[in-house]
């Protein structure tokens, strides 16, 4: 489920990092994810996450990409956690596979929603900031994943509950600082 939490927030990185793990024998991945230290999918994760390293960093096209993202981080990470699981039986990958759509949609989610509450503030800092500080939360929690996935798995259960409070506040900030202006069109 780490694998999922954190491609939520950036997947070519969490793809990036667990591969280079496995490929440097830093780590075993579990199931099939041993699959993301071959050659091409390093390539393929670091060219990527070069772009959006970049993205990242403007704040309209932060808010596109992550809006984008939206159908590649989820289902990527359903099919990770999923992957992780690839020896056990049929019905416990699919437990995975739904159980990791929800967790990467819940960071996702509180990603995206906090990206964009930064994004409409007018200095550029904190966007950067937070884009870091991403990037930090997956390499670091890449490593987690791999060396100590008890302590990861209760960093993601917490996550996941705080994320689902962070993004609800969110939204109600957003609907608060909109309803004015849409009552003021609606008169109109």
């Amino acid at each position: 489920m780490g694998s999922a939490w954190l491609s939520g927030i950036n997947l070519y990185a969490t793809v990036l990092a667990l591969g280079l793990l496995q490929r440097f024998h830093i780590a075993h991945l579990p199931g099939d994810l041993s699959y993301l230290s071959h050659t091409w999918v390093l390539i393929t994760a670091g060219a990527l996450y070069v772009i959006e390293f970049i993205a990242d960093k403007v704040p309209a096209v932060d808010s596109v990409w992550d809006m984008i993202h939206t159908f590649i981080r989820v289902p990527a990470g359903a099919i990770l956690a999923a992957t992780a699981f690839a020896h056990f039986d049929p019905s416990i990958r699919l437990i995975a596979l739904l159980v990791g759509g929800g967790v990467a949609l819940s960071s996702h989610s509180a990603k995206a929603a906090t990206r964009l509450a930064a994004n409409t503030s007018p200095e550029p800092f904190s966007n950067v900031a937070l884009s870091l500080l991403g990037d930090g939360i997956v390499f670091g929690g890449s490593v987690l994943a791999a060396k100590h996935p008890y302590i990861l798995f209760a960093i993601v259960a917490v996550a996941v509950a705080l994320s689902m409070l962070l993004v609800r506040w969110i939204w109600r900030r957003m609907a608060r600082l909109f309803r004015p202006r849409l009552s003021t069109l609606s008169e109109g």
